[in-house]
């Protein structure tokens, strides 16, 4: 067999470029492979952020966006900006996937319960959105609305989830036909990580009311938590009102979050048939169970904006041309170089082989701060030198996971270890 050579495409998730020194865990690292590539090698910058990746002015992107953006070769238009022009044009409240969730509500005499990351960050969910759905819900007649409130912290500051909770509690008092039913950070209802030891006590709060914490309305419930140390992601599972407000037989649930990688756990608890991350000790019939947008090929679900098809994506191309790939990632990053740089397929290409390394068991990044980077290399490494693949797209999740922590001095190390598994990639190269 002829010996291929390889084209990779290698993804520093979250790694970006800024002149300013101050606060730069890029610059501050000790760096030497990182450094001379830059010196040596042609390179130009990239927008990743607003109309660049088909998003709204001054929008700031995500791993999911640039993802989509590179493996289409083109700018994708995004589901905040579809689903914006839809609340501003006013046909939004006609969806027929959204109307007909909260009709059922209404016919059956039961409650429509509204998840979602209730944040203006953009990212996995935006709170306009949220509020467009219970003022839809209220509007057709809905009589018994509960918000239940993921909070982010991550995309937004840490302890910023007073306002769109003031927001949304005011909303639903005013209407008299709803509340604020609970708040959980996004560390237990968000998780993509297969810690269903998190996920569990979200499932639980929502499903059969338990909570360690039951307090009388969001304000008093936030400041409890922030007194016990815990910020806006790490918030414990907490009851808002007298009692608790489960979702129950009949009801609907209408799931806000529009990015799905970290909606699929807690959906996949409610609806899943063979779901087995834990013992559900209540499974709800419920009348129904809709997604803002479509989270995975299992997920049976109604979808209110389904995908846009993107045709000649890379992945497709490569496949098309008989060419070979690989994609490679940890766990973190896994879903965005196959299902997202596939233009939202699930399903591998011809001839696309995809290697998962496992994230490592930490609560938070910081305290790996080279996460499986190192594992990451040996199998890039090998799959370099095995000349098997004309191409390979393989992703570094350590730059966005790490950073996100808020851990300058982890971020540093990460910048560090990542320069590391540069200089044996740059030699697997030049040595094949």
């Amino acid at each position: 067999m002829t010996a291929k050579k390889t084209a990779l495409l290698l993804i520093l998730d979250g790694w970006g470029h800024r002149d300013a020194t101050d606060s730069n865990a890029i610059f501050a690292a000790k760096s030497p492979t990182w450094d001379a590539l830059w010196q040596d090698k042609p390179h130009t910058l990239i927008r990743t952020s607003g109309l660049a990746v088909g998003l709204p002015e001054g929008q700031m992107g995500n791993s999911e966006v640039g993802h989509m953006n590179l493996g289409a070769g083109r700018v994708v238009y995004q589901n905040l900006t579809r689903i914006d022009k839809d609340i501003a044009d006013g046909s939004f409240v006609s969806n027929p996937v959204l109307t007909e969730a909260v009709d059922t509500s209404i016919q059956k005499d039961s409650a429509l319960h509204v998840f979602g990351l209730l944040s203006p960050g953009g990212i996995h969910s935006h709170e306009d959105q949220i509020v467009a759905m219970l003022e839809l819900a209220l509007t057709r007649g809905a009589k018994q609305v509960f918000f239940h409130a993921f909070l982010d912290g991550r995309d937004t500051p840490p302890r910023s989830a007073l306002a769109p909770l003031l927001r949304v509690e005011t909303l639903l008092a005013q209407s008299g036909c709803g509340r604020v039913a609970s708040i959980c950070g996004r560390f237990f209802a968000m998780d993509r990580d297969n810690r269903w030891d998190r996920v569990e006590p979200a499932y639980d709060l929502l499903t059969r009311g338990e909570a360690e914490f039951t307090l009388s309305n969001v304000e008093t419930a936030l400041a409890a938590a922030y007194a016990r140390d815990e910020d806006d992601e790490f918030v414990k599972p907490t009851i808002v009102g007298a009692s608790a407000a489960t979702v129950n037989d009949d009801d609907v649930v209408v799931f806000m979050n529009f990015r799905s990688d970290r909606a699929r756990e807690l959906t996949r608890a409610f609806i899943g048939a063979d779901f087995d991350g834990f013992e559900r000790k209540s499974l709800p019939a419920l009348a129904s169970f809709v997604t803002l947008t479509h989270y995975a090929d299992d997920i049976v679900a109604p979808c209110a904006y389904p995908p846009e098809t993107l045709v000649n994506v890379l992945g497709e191309t490569l496949a098309a041309q008989g060419k070979t790939q690989l994609r490679i990632a940890e766990t973190e990053k896994y879903a965005h170089v196959t299902f997202f740089f596939n233009g939202g397929r699930e399903e591998p290409f011809s001839n696309e082989d995809r290697e998962l390394i496992p994230s490592p068991d930490v609560k938070t990044y910081d305290l790996q701060p080279e996460m499986s980077a190192f594992e990451v290399t040996d199998k890039l490494v090998a799959a370099i030198l095995s000349h098997k693949y004309d191409a390979i797209i393989c992703n570094y999740a350590n730059g966005d996971m790490v950073g996100h922590t808020g851990d300058f001095n982890a971020a540093v190390k990460a910048v560090e270890a990542l320069d590391a598994c540069l200089s044996r990639i740059v030699a697997a190269i030049e040595e094949a």
